[in-house]
């Protein structure tokens, strides 16, 4: 895996997945590297310190477009209708797809977070089971491949953690942006 124009291409990075999939630790990793901000879709769609309160869908909209207008940053989650609302100005796609039960273990490993009850915990898990048999959703393996497949620009479908773990330590160290 070869990254000409390094510099160019990570501006500003997204990555889509199922839940569990690993998301936020590429994103941490890639984030680490290249020293960019790291926006969590989570943290944009629910509520602080309500686990399983969506925000206001204007507000949550006006955060992801604001966080979206910045220069340099890696952005992270599995909601496809936030992601497009930035995708015209995301310069990598990395779409993270591994199978449900190695999303589900993932989460299963990381346990009960953010206050989160164990009624909810595996409502998580059944959601997570559904990936690719949810339908008309944006947060559904369909949508994410629709989006794929519609990016124009540098995009990378890492299908097993070997891959996701290939990618995150191949990429370039500590490129040097210019200051805001």
């Amino acid at each position: 895996m070869y990254f000409a124009n390094a510099k160019t291409v990570f501006e500003r990075v997204l990555i889509m997945g199922n839940g569990g999939s690993g998301k936020t630790w590429l994103a941490r990793r890639i984030g680490e590297q290249l020293r960019y901000p790291i926006i969590h879709l989570d943290d944009i769609h629910w509520e602080p310190g309500g686990y399983g309160t969506a925000r206001d869908k204007t507000l949550r909209d006006e955060m992801v477009i604001a966080a979206g207008r910045g220069d340099y940053w890696i952005m992270e989650g599995v909601y496809g209708q936030l992601v497009n609302l930035v995708l015209n100005r995301v310069t990598a796609l990395i779409w993270i797809d591994l199978p449900e039960e190695a999303c589900i273990a993932n989460v299963k490993e990381r346990g009960i977070q953010g206050g989160g009850t164990q009624t909810q915990f595996i409502g998580l898990l059944k959601w997570v089971a559904e990936y690719r048999t949810r339908a008309n959703n944006w947060n559904s393996f369909d949508a994410h491949a629709q989006l794929y497949l519609a990016f124009p620009g540098p995009k990378w479908l890492l299908s097993d953690r070997e891959a996701v773990t290939r990618f995150a330590n191949r990429l370039p160290v500590g490129i040097e942006v210019a200051d805001e």
